[in-house]
């Protein structure tokens, strides 16, 4: 039985915990809020992570520290560094090893199926943000300071996941109502069901070989109006009617939520196929990703 720390207490942070929980082993999960799953062996722990002797404290005694968290979506070249360095430096002087949730941020380069040798160089703030807290672990673990592993998943499918499909499209879809879409309906890209992601975490936290290195999370490779139409299919709904949202159309969602501002500047991801090589992951670790119908179906 080990004991873990995880900074996050959103879908893929509390589903984490849970699984963790449920194979034996005994978890903290730290959030602003004090929110994450009931169960016996986990313990919600109101913190603001950014403190970092409490998080430190938190983290004493734990064999692995995860990095969940996210902040707000149109503050992250202003929170996330300060909050992911809190994060590193808790699982250094605890003594934990430190498995860093990431997306695909820092990959610009569209041209084939993206596998983890293609150069992790962004071009956009949020794209810098992201691959400047892989950068930073990498260097602690070079350095002998922590063992750190990175794990990068695509676009979240899955109960409550945090994603512009799930905010966006899938509720007018269920409903019978003209939905919204982020980018080219058409266009193939890599999704990541968050139940994966998690099982993806702790394969990586459990295994040896994980170190030193980041990996593409499993995916399921599939064009927006694809699941749009297996989502309605399973909920009895009629056939899906997009719209694209335009540039225009995200200024005026900004003033409801700022977030939506900030998606224009990552469109090269969804305006053209972006797709991700998980065969990394999988041959390793013997991972595979559900298929789009187990996903929408959770």
């Amino acid at each position: 039985m080990s004991q873990h720390l995880i900074v996050g207490s959103g879908p893929v942070g509390s589903l984490t915990a849970l699984k963790l929980a449920e194979a034996g082993d005994t978890v903290r999960i730290v959030s602003p809020s004090g929110k994450g799953p009931e169960h016996p062996a986990v313990e919600r722990i109101a913190l603001d992570a950014n403190d970092t002797d409490a998080l430190t404290a938190a983290a004493e005694g734990a064999a692995t520290v995860f990095g969940t968290a996210m902040t707000p979506y149109h503050l992250w070249p202003e929170t996330m560094p300060q909050l992911y360095s809190s994060i590193l430096t808790a699982a250094e002087c605890s003594g934990a090893d430190y498995v860093l949730l990431n997306n695909l941020y820092g990959y610009s380069d569209t041209s084939g199926p993206i596998s983890e040798s293609t150069a992790f160089e962004p071009t956009t703030r949020k794209g810098r943000v992201r691959a400047a807290m892989w950068h930073e672990a990498k260097a602690a673990h070079d350095a002998g300071r922590v063992r750190a592993t990175e794990l990068r998943a695509g676009q979240f499918l899955g109960a409550g996941a945090v994603a512009a499909f799930a905010w966006l499209t899938a509720p007018k879809v269920v409903a019978g109502e003209l939905a919204l879409v982020d980018g080219d309906p058409d266009a193939p890209h890599s999704l990541s069901y968050i139940g994966d992601v998690a099982d993806a975490l702790i394969a990586l936290a459990r295994n040896e070989r994980s170190y030193g290195r980041a990996w593409n999370a499993p995916v399921i490779t599939t064009t927006v109006r694809e699941a749009a139409a297996r989502l309605a299919e399973l909920h009895g709904a009629p056939a899906p009617r997009l719209s694209q949202v335009t540039e225009r159309d995200f200024a005026l969602l900004a003033v409801l939520a700022p977030m939506f501002g900030e998606f224009p500047e990552m469109a090269y991801m969804v305006d053209e196929p972006f797709t991700v090589d998980d065969s990394a992951i999988r041959d390793t670790f013997g991972l595979k990703a559900s298929s789009l119908d187990e996903a929408l179906a959770s």
